[in-house]
């Protein structure tokens, strides 16, 4: 069932909080995956609304907890961070590992419907499995308030599912998404093997398609991208994103940021704009 056992791996206070990394069996995923809760500092009874981060390609649930210092905000706002992996894991699919932007690393946050990769359900995972088993294992956390966010891979993943689950999430931002994966190489190679060969349901999971379909977005969309980034031209696209938001007429704030690159520093310096971004459509001071 959704609700299953969840087993705790490690725990560390930080900012009067706890980052906890936890194990359970995904039954969307057919594997074992670890999550990462970073629980704020509470002497009350309270409960915390949740803030999921998706990560971009070859991460794992480990790299946005290390590397991003969203603690620190996320306490003062009383805001829980949830980190999921990227993929599932230890299926052994031949080819799964034969490239770092394919299979395992890089799960997209879809639902494959070719035969081979049919495992690799991360939309149904992010959206309906893990919200459930946190509701059941975690009553500290209040799942019925939550916000998406995410980068590269892990952005393009925060803002298809925020667009198509508007009921379901008070806002999304994203730090250099993968904004128009239809039209760059990336998401060509991951949507050909994952979807098959009709790019009309490429289209489910591109934001830029979906922001057309989808409009009735009240929360500003927060998206910052680093000019410096290598990936901005070819990959990224950001400006494919902002163009169909304003054909959309869909509130969007995108900054450029000069001198950033792709990385976790550009990550680690914005991230506290972010969390407050959430924090006030979550209701939070």
């Amino acid at each position: 069932m959704a609700g299953g056992a969840v087993t705790e791996l490690s725990s560390g206070k930080m900012f009067g909080g706890y980052n906890k990394r936890y194990k359970h069996y995904s039954n969307t995923l057919g594997c074992e995956m670890n999550f990462h809760i970073y629980f704020p500092n509470s002497d009350s009874n309270k409960s915390f609304p949740v803030l999921y981060w998706l990560s971009g390609l070859t991460c794992t649930d480990e790299n946005f907890i290390f590397k991003s210092g969203a603690q620190r905000a996320a306490s003062e706002h009383g805001v829980a961070l949830i980190a999921p992996d990227t993929s599932p894991r230890g299926l052994n699919v031949d080819g799964e590992a034969d490239s770092w932007d394919f299979g395992v690393g890089a799960g997209f946050y879809l639902n494959a419907t070719q035969e081979k990769w049919k495992n690799w359900r991360m939309y149904d995972y992010v959206v309906k499995e893990l919200p459930e088993l946190l509701s059941h294992n975690f009553p500290q956390l209040d799942t019925s308030k939550a916000s998406i966010f995410g980068h590269s891979m892990g952005g393009h993943g925060a803002l298809t599912i925020y667009l198509k689950n508007l009921d379901k999430y008070k806002s999304v931002s994203a730090f250099a998404p993968v904004a128009n994966p239809t039209k760059c190489p990336w998401g060509q190679k991951a949507f050909t093997n994952y979807l098959g060969g009709n790019k009309s349901d490429w289209e489910d999971y591109d934001a830029t398609s979906l922001v057309g379909k989808y409009p009735n977005v009240s929360a500003t969309i927060l998206i910052d991208q680093g000019e410096d980034d290598k990936f901005l031209h070819d990959q990224l696209l950001p400006h494919k994103f902002e163009e169909a938001c304003k054909n959309g007429n869909v509130p969007l704030l995108l900054r450029l940021q000069p001198g950033y690159d792709h990385s976790y520093y550009f990550i680690a310096t914005f991230i506290d704009d972010h969390i407050k971004h959430h924090a006030q459509a979550l209701g939070l001071n």
